[in-house]
């Protein structure tokens, strides 16, 4: 009896005590401060043995919220830490990709090609026949050496060397196999009087298409500028020279076209059965011929793409802002709790005095 009445004299005391502080902290956390009061009274006077015997509970409870809200902050100082490193690297790899481009590669599947143009510049050598073969069978040869058919669609073109500006260049046209699908061949062969050299070949350069130098208002400079792009090969005598063509085409960054010609050539050794006195004419044979039905096609591709940098850079800040909110309210709490454990120990002071 006497313990009840010492807790109600203490808990009038404490009433108004608080009545008379009057502080607007206080009233404003008058539910907050209905728990504290109520841990406060429980620990003005506690038992002997329950102080003998439990732990501190409301310490070891502010101090776990203190040590939560220090390992929240520093979550997320680290996820900033992260997300400042991601946008860093994001930035850098597109940089990057911006300057260095990918090449893509893809193969367009033809039944025809356009009639490649096939300059040849034979000198003195004359051209003896021209013919087009279909499914890589040729016949055998007629009278070598003496003039034959020509079937072929062939021009004849002077023009300047491009290189020196000297030089009067003679080139022989003539237009190229198309049907890839019957491998359709162009076989040409020359011949070359009492040559006095010891070694003697015929160039030659490939041209994408022989309707655009048949359409062509300038035809000389138009071969002048097939010979500043291309490349020229050359095919030897006493030989049968088999040429097997395949087509790029390469866009540049500024969305223009380029082709260019990438061959396979096999050489084989002509037996000659000319007499003796025939054979101081030397003789050429050369085959044109598709190596197959793709078209390659190059491009340079920019693996960068701006949206998908804006998208990410848009969530990493997301996720920062989150957990910057977070971490906010991580320390009001920590703040909060400080006021009330320091409101407790004025509160406890107070009842002591």
């Amino acid at each position: 009896m006497i313990r009840k009445e010492l807790s109600r004299s203490y808990q009038e005391l404490s009433e108004e005590t608080d009545a008379g502080l009057g502080e607007p902290a206080i009233t404003e956390d008058m539910d907050e401060e209905d728990v504290d009061q109520e841990d406060a009274e429980s620990s003005v006077l506690p038992d002997s043995e329950t102080d003998r015997n439990s732990p501190p509970i409301r310490f070891s409870r502010t101090c776990l919220k203190n040590v939560f809200s220090v390992l929240l902050i520093f979550v997320y100082l680290m996820l900033m830490g992260v997300a400042v490193f991601i946008v860093y690297q994001t930035i850098t790899d597109f940089r990057e990709k911006l300057k260095h481009p990918v090449m893509s590669v893809s193969y367009k599947e033809v039944d025809v090609y356009d009639a490649p143009g096939i300059a040849l510049y034979p000198g003195n050598a004359q051209l003896l026949s021209c013919k087009h073969h279909l499914y890589d069978h040729i016949p055998p040869l007629e009278n070598p050496g003496l003039p034959g058919e020509n079937k072929c669609v062939t021009q004849k073109i002077n023009y300047i060397d491009p290189f020196t500006n000297q030089t009067m260049k003679n080139a022989l046209i003539v237009q190229g196999p198309r049907d890839v699908r019957k491998r359709e061949l162009v076989f040409l062969q020359f011949h070359l009087n009492e040559t006095k050299q010891d070694f003697s070949a015929i160039d030659y350069l490939l041209f994408s298409s022989y309707q655009n130098f048949l359409k062509s208002p300038n035809k000389t400079k138009f071969m002048q500028d097939c010979e500043s792009s291309f490349s020229s090969w050359k095919f030897s005598g006493g030989f049968r020279t088999w040429v097997k063509m395949s087509l790029v085409k390469t866009t540049e960054e500024d969305g223009s076209e380029s082709v260019e010609f990438r061959q396979e050539t096999s050489v084989v050794n002509y037996i000659d059965r000319r007499s003796s006195t025939e054979k101081g004419d030397q003789l050429f044979f050369v085959v044109f011929e598709w190596k197959d039905p793709y078209i390659q096609e190059i491009q340079d591709i920019i693996t960068a793409n701006p949206w998908s940098m804006i998208a990410l850079l848009c969530g990493v800040f997301l996720v920062l802002f989150k957990a910057a909110d977070f971490a906010k309210l991580s320390v009001k709490w920590m703040i909060k709790i400080r006021k009330r454990h320091l409101k407790k120990r004025a509160r406890e002071l107070n009842h002591m005095s």
